[in-house]
């Protein structure tokens, strides 16, 4: 029986990891042992910035909503707990973008809320 290598397997493994590390600073995008930590590194930041990005977004999508809101002497809370009363069925990203985009649909959810 002939004797088996792992070299394909090892390179293979080396160039995925080389890849990934492309456009990395010095060492880190040339050796293995370097590239191999920063890129787990990169990887576990992208696995928690997905989560954190669905937070960062709904924030602002809040803070648009209450910035639009105080403009007709209301508090967010109070238009959104209006908007439940009314059985209005926008979430807070469909509210943010009319907020922005047409105030005076804005100003009849106000007045729906207030209702």
């Amino acid at each position: 029986m002939s004797r088996v290598t792992h070299s394909p397997a090892t390179r293979h493994r080396k160039k995925k990891v080389l890849k990934a590390a492309k456009g990395y600073w010095g060492d880190r995008s040339k050796r293995y042992k370097h590239a191999r930590g920063t890129v787990e590194r990169g990887m576990v930041f992208a696995y928690r910035d997905r989560k954190v990005r669905k937070r960062e977004f709904r924030a602002l999508w809040i803070t648009r909503i209450n910035a639009a809101c105080r403009q007709y002497d209301l508090t967010y809370s109070r238009f959104i707990n209006g908007l439940m009363k009314a059985k209005v069925a926008l979430d807070r990203k469909m509210l943010a973008d009319i907020a922005v985009r047409d105030p005076k649909a804005f100003e009849k959810l106000v007045e729906i809320s207030r209702g």
